[in-house]
This record gives structure tokens, C-alpha cells and sequence, in this order.
């Protein structure tokens, strides 16, 4: 290691601790063991805490990630939960001048591969000539024969990429893999750049770190641009919540102010892509797609897609469309095409590629069947060959996996017979970023994905990425999903960097924007979010009532009336939380996931919070009194929830559908539990109860200060307008939402569901206390549930 006086710092112990592997590049250290640029302020500060001060801040991180729901879901996971978010709080620090020429690299491989696309989708010179093998093309299915010929409405086919780079052993930056379909990780990116910052505020702060803001509103001008109708919507295609990315793609769209739009949300009317709303059908210019190509149109494409829109195709045909990136972009992640793009970047521009791939075959060509047998025990062979072949390869390395010296031997009689589809690739050895381990840093291996985004000014590079650290010295697992890391990627100017918002600039007037017209499948996760939530709450107050009561010698026929509720709501009292209860939250909770481009941090923090209490709470509960007071901490959580809703939601669309959820619900509880304890025949303690479940005593005893009766708990809990554990107040509500929703359609007129609201108000408003029965409050039980199907036959077809 070099003295520490040739960085012009001192006292930086965990430099002078940091030993990079032998033989291999390092992005702290130069290959003199000299600090590389931009490093000394954050090793500087780094060396200053002690491990508890440290392991304090990155606490801070961790916890805005944990608090944020950022989280990863793993392939062929079919859960709604994910695992905790990998965060490496050391950034991978880049200079500025460094970062130029990785761009002006990446820019120019943007503009070839938009070049061979426009080409394998065209006039299909590349292979005319004898520039692509016919069978590399014709045999990939990502090459999408129902797009051949077909112009893509903006103009260009990418307009998005990812590319993961490494730098090799002689310093230089190689292409690993191109990212054209339908890339992932810019939200990442950004989420990572914000834990970074609160890890290291004051350091950030003080660092000339390029920021991400300008990239991101660039790209969305870009979109904006691609729209012949201003009024029309530009969207996120996305898989669905079960998806590996699926909460980058909700945080991507609230950044950018984008639709999250799943197929089922879509469809094609008169050769025009719409999306359908609350208010109708609205149309969609502009799809960034997050799916496959080959899963968005089961009428031309995959057959067996249900996640896509039949039609998509056609009104692409059309131009009624522009996709970002274009349907059959997947072709050009084909790692085989890499053998090829050297050459054809010479033929086309007449320039070599600047930032070069890494060292591929395509073991078609003459020659090169004998260079990968005399290069077998330094090759890597491509994934999806390699699960074809008759030996076995090491652990998954960022590009492949390297073939064992005991394998060669069986290559030479399998590339005679797979010669023509084979492609290797020669091991490039990664470079090693520090990381946080233990009190000290020690060097992993790192990727890093870096975006590209078409602007009206052409493409722009993010000026940092999303950085990707293996968990050994080696890259056996640098993907998320086979337990690596990730990491900020700071790009550090000399120079001081201003400040930069997604804010529109000062000297634009202002201008109050107006939210779109609510997707109906929002609406309708929103709506059953609301009936969820307060199911939940609902049958908690029916539990806490049935185990206080077992304390206190209630009667056999009152817990019997109150095990009855429960059955009503399918829950059954064999545990102290019966996983009914369980259940019905994380139907909420589902809810809540599809909508999270809709839907505040803090409430889903809340949700979560709720969730995971009541889990742990099951583990440990005892009937009785002890069961009650886990409860009573249960309901107290909920309440925290629902005042986040009342208190921070925009009273938009969305929050109508929410409230008229809940109010039905509330309304439709009452109205059971009711009918039920206000009987002339119901169980000593019926009616207290059913005051107890309405959360109505104190008022009760305010304004009624005698024993509870059945025309007092009528008053209290079904007619009185100003209580809102009524029924009446929660009709009134459910009014007002349906008069809102319709003065939202004009020429509309009056819909089925706010007549039957209507009727319902004035029915229950004309009752008196002595005149509303149990048969009269089953009835309108029937009618509030009623309403949800008028509901969908109003707004959500």
C-alpha cells in the first residue's frame, strides 16, 4: 500500500486496512496502491466514527428504506411480501472525467442498437449480407415476426436502456450486457441514492455529486413530446404486483407522475389504445413498458399471456401508439449479437466501438470453433446455453459461468453438434469496490447499470447508476436474487454541482395541474381497501368484546351471540388472533399493493406495521383479559391508519372509492350487529354490547343517562346523523361520494347507484326508533351490500 501522504490526507485508517485483491482492478485503489480520485472526503469520514457511530448512520438508511417499503421480490415468488432491500451503504465513486468517457461509449452503442433494430426490423440488410447469421435472428424468440415492418409511431425504437458495465483487469470499462426490452432499476437507483444521502448527509452535501433529478426530467419532456394529443395519458405498462420490480415500477410512477397501468386496464377500441377510467374510456399515446414484449398481446403475440391486451399490436400498426421501448427490443439482449456488433459498428460508422464488449464467439464462423476449444478454461458460456450442455459449469458469474478444466474434454464432441448455436464469452475479471463489513472494508466485486434515456436533446446518460456488489471475493453472486447487494454510484465533479428538482423551473408561471381520470381498477382496489380495513376493524371489536367478557363470567348466550357475529364474517374463535382475522388484513393489504403508485408511504408503512403486529402478537396471545389488551393495541394501530387516510389524502377520486368502502362496510356491520341485539328475545348485555362495538359509549351515557334501550342504541347507532358509528352518517357520506362521482361525468346524469343511495338515505332518514326492526335492519343490511355491485356497474366496468 502506498503512504498515505500521496492522497494528501491522513489518519484514514480504514484505507490504510483496505487490501484489494491481487491481480485484480480495484476502484479505491490504483494499481500503485494510490486512492483514486474522489474517495478521500468519504474515507476521511468514514475513519473518523467509531463502529457504533457508523453502524448508527447506516442505520438511518435502512431505516428510510424499511420505511419507504422498499423491498425485492425473488423470481417465482408468488407472495405478496419481499425481502428486505440489499443496501451497501459505501458508494462506488466515479470521477467526472471517467464518467464522460463511459457515456460517450454508451451513447454511441445506444445509437448502434437503435440502428441493427431498425434494420432486423426492416429492410433486413444485416443479414442479407452476411453480417448476422439468419439463424441467430430467425431462430430467437425474442425476434417478434408480427412487428416486422411496422415504423414505430415516435420515430425511434429505444428510447430507454440499461447497460451493465465492469472494468477489467487493464482498467478499461467493458460492456457486460445490454438491457433493451424492457429495463429495470432507474427507481432503484434513485431509492438507493436517497438512503445513501441520509447515511452521509453532511457529507453529500459537501460533495460535488452529480445529481439524478435532471436525467429523470429530461426523459419525461422525451415522453411528453412522443403525444400528438396533449390530453392523452402516458403510462407504465406493468406485469402486476407480483413482478421481481414491481415497487420500482409504483415509485417510478409516482416520481414521474405517470399512469401504473396493468394490461387488464388497457384495451383497443377502433384501433386506438385506451385506458379504462371512473369516467370512461381515456386514450393512451405513450406506454413505457415494463413487460415482455411477447406477454402484451395474447391475440398476436404469446397466446398464453394473461397479462396483456389483445389488440396492443394492431394499434401499434396503427400508429396510435408509441411504445418505450418498441415491441421486440428483446432481440438485441441476444448476448450472441455481441460477436457481431465490433464489426458492424466499423461497417456503419466506420469507427471502432469505443467502450468494447466483452470477448465473444460465435462458434459458426470459421475459425471459431477451434478458438473456443484452445480457449475452453478461460471461457464463459451464456446461461441459457449452458443448461443445454452434457457438463456442468461453476456458479452464475455476472456474465455466465466459467467452464471447469475437467469439462473441456467433453466440449469438443458438443460444439461439433452445436456448433452453429453456441456462443462463449471470455472471462472479464470484475473490479472490487469497498465495502462495510464488520468495522472495516474489504473489497467485493461490482457491476453497475447505467441508464440511457432519449431526450429532446438526444440521449442522456443518468449520471450514476445502480451498482450491484457480490457477497464473496469472487462474483459468484452479484445478482440480487442470488444474494448481492447494492449501491448509490456517485459520479464527482471538481467543480460545485447546483442543486436540481423534478420541480418546474421559477420563471414558468404556475399553473395548477389536474389529476387524471382514476384507472377503474385503482378505483376498485381502493374501494374493497376500504371494506377490508374496515372488516378488520370490525371483527377486532367483536374479539376484544368475546375475551373481555370471558374474564368477567359473561352468560353463555351473549358469547354465543358474539361467536355467531364472527361466523357471519368467517372467523372462527379457536385462537386468541383466529387467522380469519389474519387473512381479511392481508386482503387489505393486497389491495394496497396493487395501488402503490397511488397510494401515501406513511399509509402503507402503517398497513405493514399493523400487519406485522398482528403476527406477532398471534404468537404469544392468551385468551382472556391478555388477549383484550392485545387487541385494544391492535385497534389502536388501525385507527392510527384510518387517520392517516382522513388526515393526508387527497380528496380526489381515489379518496371517494376509499370512503365509500369503508362507510359500506361500517353501515353494513351495524347493520347485522343490530338486528341481532336490539331482538326483543337477545341475551342480557346485547344492547351494551352492540354500544360497546359501535364505539359509542361515553356519548351514550351523555345523552341517555338511564339503562341502555333498544330505541336509545337505534338513535345512537342507526338514525343519529351526526355519529359516525351510524348507519345513517355513513349513508349520508356514501351520497355525497356517489353526487361527487357523477358531477364527474358530464351529460351522464343520475347512475343506478346514486338513486339506490338515495333511496336507502331517505328510507333510513323516515325511520323512527320504534319502527325499525330486526326484519327492517336485515333488509337494509341485504340493500348496503347491494351497493357494491351497483358500484361496479356504475364505474368500474
Amino acid at each position: 500500500m502506498a503512504d498515505l501522504a500521496q492522497t494528501g490526507t491522513g489518519g484514514m485508517h480504514l484505507f490504510q486496512s483496505y487490501r484489494p485483491l491481487p491481480g485484480v482492478p480495484d476502484e479505491l485503489c490504483d494499481e500503485a496502491g494510490r486512492m483514486r480520485p474522489g474517495w478521500a472526503g468519504l474515507i476521511a469520514h468514514m475513519s473518523r466514527l467509531d463502529t457504533e457511530a457508523m453502524a448508527h448512520d447506516i442505520a438511518r438508511g435502512d431505516q428510510y428504506l424499511a420505511d419507504a417499503g422498499v423491498f425485492f421480490r425473488s423470481y417465482g415468488d408468488t407472495t405478496l411480501s419481499g425481502r428486505d432491500w440489499p443496501f451497501s451503504p459505501v458508494p462506488i465513486i466515479l470521477p467526472e472525467a471517467e464518467w464522460r468517457h463511459i457515456s460517450k461509449g454508451l451513447i454511441q452503442r445506444a445509437d448502434l442498437l437503435e440502428t441493427v433494430m431498425a434494420d432486423l426490423y426492416g429492410p433486413n440488410r444485416l443479414v442479407a449480407e452476411g453480417h448476422l447469421p439468419a439463424s441467430l435472428i430467425a431462430q430467437n424468440p425474442e425476434w417478434l415476426r408480427p412487428l416486422v415492418g411496422t415504423a414505430p409511431h415516435g420515430g425511434h425504437f429505444l428510447h430507454f436502456l440499461a447497460f451493465e458495465i465492469g472494468r477489467g483487469p487493464d482498467g478499461r470499462w467493458w460492456v457486460l450486457a445490454d438491457r433493451t426490452d424492457a429495463p429495470s432499476g432507474a427507481g432503484f437507483a434513485l431509492e438507493n441514492r436517497v438512503a445513501t444521502s441520509r447515511v452521509f448527509p453532511d457529507l453529500f452535501r459537501q460533495t460535488n455529486v452529480h445529481r439524478l433529478a435532471s436525467f429523470f426530467r429530461a426523459f419525461r419532456q422525451g415522453l411528453d413530446q412522443l403525444r400528438d394529443d396533449p390530453a392523452a395519458r402516458i403510462g407504465i405498462l406493468t406485469p402486476g404486483p407480483l413482478t421481481d420490480t414491481y415497487y420500482e415500477q409504483a415509485y417510478i410512477a409516482r416520481y414521474l407522475g405517470l399512469s401504473l397501468l396493468a394490461g387488464e386496464d388497457l384495451t383497443v377500441k377502433d384501433g386506438r389504445l385506451q385506458v379504462r377510467t371512473v369516467q370512461g374510456l381515456v386514450p393512451v399515446e405513450v406506454l413505457w413498458r415494463r413487460m415482455d414484449s411477447a406477454w402484451t398481446d395474447p391475440l398476436e403475440l404469446n397466446e398464453q399471456s394473461q397479462i396483456g391486451t389483445p389488440g396492443l399490436v394492431s394499434a401499434i400498426r396503427q400508429g396510435q401508439v408509441t411504445m418505450v421501448n418498441a415491441l421486440g427490443a428483446g432481440v438485441l439482449e441476444t448476448q450472441a449479437l455481441m460477436a457481431f456488433l465490433p464489426a458492424i459498428c466499423r461497417r456503419m460508422t466506420g469507427q471502432p466501438l469505443t467502450m468494447p464488449n466483452v470477448a465473444t464467439w460465435w462458434c459458426g464462423q470459421p475459425g471459431e470453433l477451434a478458438h473456443v476449444r484452445a480457449h475452453a478454461d478461460r471461457m464463459m458460456i451464456g446461461p441459457a446455453l449452458s443448461t443445454r450442455m452434457p457438463f456442468e459449469t461453476n456458479a452464475p458469474h455476472a456474465i455466465g459461468g466459467k467452464m471447469r478444466g475437467a469439462d473441456v474434454a467433453s466440449l469438443d464432441i458438443w460444439l461439433k453438434e452445436n456448433a452453429t448455436n453456441l456462443v462463449g464469452q471470455e472471462l472479464v475479471t470484475l473490479s472490487t469496490t469497498p465495502v462495510f463489513q464488520d468495522g472495516g472494508l474489504v473489497p467485493r466485486p461490482m457491476t453497475i447499470r447505467v441508464f440511457l434515456a432519449r431526450t429532446p436533446d438526444g440521449w442522456q446518460v443518468m449520471p450514476g447508476g445502480f451498482g450491484r456488489i457480490g457477497t464473496g471475493q469472487d462474483a459468484s453472486a452479484i445478482a440480487m436474487r442470488q444474494g448481492g447487494a447494492v449501491a448509490d454510484v456517485w459520479v464527482v465533479s471538481d467543480d460545485p454541482v447546483e442543486p436540481d428538482t423534478m420541480l418546474a423551473p421559477a420563471d414558468k408561471p404556475f399553473q395548477r395541474a389536474q389529476l387524471g381520470p382514476l384507472p377503474s381498477r385503482a378505483a376498485d382496489n381502493l374501494f374493497w381497501l376500504g371494506r377490508y380495513v374496515e372488516r378488520t376493524e370490525g371483527i377486532l371489536r367483536l374479539l376484544r368484546a368475546y375475551h373481555s367478557r370471558l374474564d368477567e363470567a359473561a352468560t353463555e348466550p351473549l358469547l354465543t351471540l358474539i361467536r355467531a357475529r364472527l361466523a357471519f364474517q368467517g372467523i372462527k374463535v379457536d385462537k386468541p388472533l383466529p387467522d380469519g382475522l389474519r387473512e381479511t388484513l392481508e386482503r387489505a393489504v393486497a389491495s394496497a399493493s396493487q395501488i402503490r403508485d397511488r397510494f401515501s408511504v406513511d399509509g402503507w408503512a402503517a398497513l405493514k406495521d399493523l400487519e406485522k403486529s398482528m403476527g406477532r402478537i398471534a404468537l404469544t396471545a392468551q385468551g382472556g383479559g391478555d388477549a383484550a389488551l392485545a387487541l385494544s393495541v391492535l385497534l389502536r394501530k388501525i385507527a392510527g391508519f384510518s387517520g392517516l387516510v382522513h388526515e393526508n389524502m387527497y380528496r380526489a377520486t381515489g379518496w371517494q372509492f376509499l370512503t365509500i368502502g369503508r362507510s359500506l362496510e361500517r353501515a353494513a356491520m351495524l347493520a347485522d350487529l343490530l338486528a341481532v341485539t336490539t331482538q326483543p328475545d337477545a341475551p342480557e348485555g346485547a344492547l351494551d354490547l352492540a354500544i360497546e362495538i359501535g364505539d359509542s359509549i361515553m356519548i351514550h351515557r351523555q345523552r341517555y343517562a338511564v339503562t341502555t334501550t333498544h330505541n336509545s342504541v337505534i338513535d345512537m347507532l342507526a338514525l343519529d346523523p351526526q355519529n359516525p358509528r351510524s348507519i345513517r352518517f355513513h349513508l349520508m357520506a356514501i351520497r355525497n361520494r356517489a353526487e361527487d362521482l357523477s358531477a364527474h361525468r358530464p351529460g351522464a346524469g343520475m347512475s343506478d347507484f346514486e338513486r339506490r343511495v338515495l333511496e336507502l338515505d331517505t328510507r333510513v332518514a323516515l325511520y323512527r326508533v320504534e319502527t325499525m326492526d330486526g326484519d327492517a335492519l336485515r333488509i337494509l343490511h341485504d340493500d348496503l351490500l347491494a351497493l357494491s355491485t351497483a358500484l361496479h356497474d356504475a364505474f368500474l366496468l
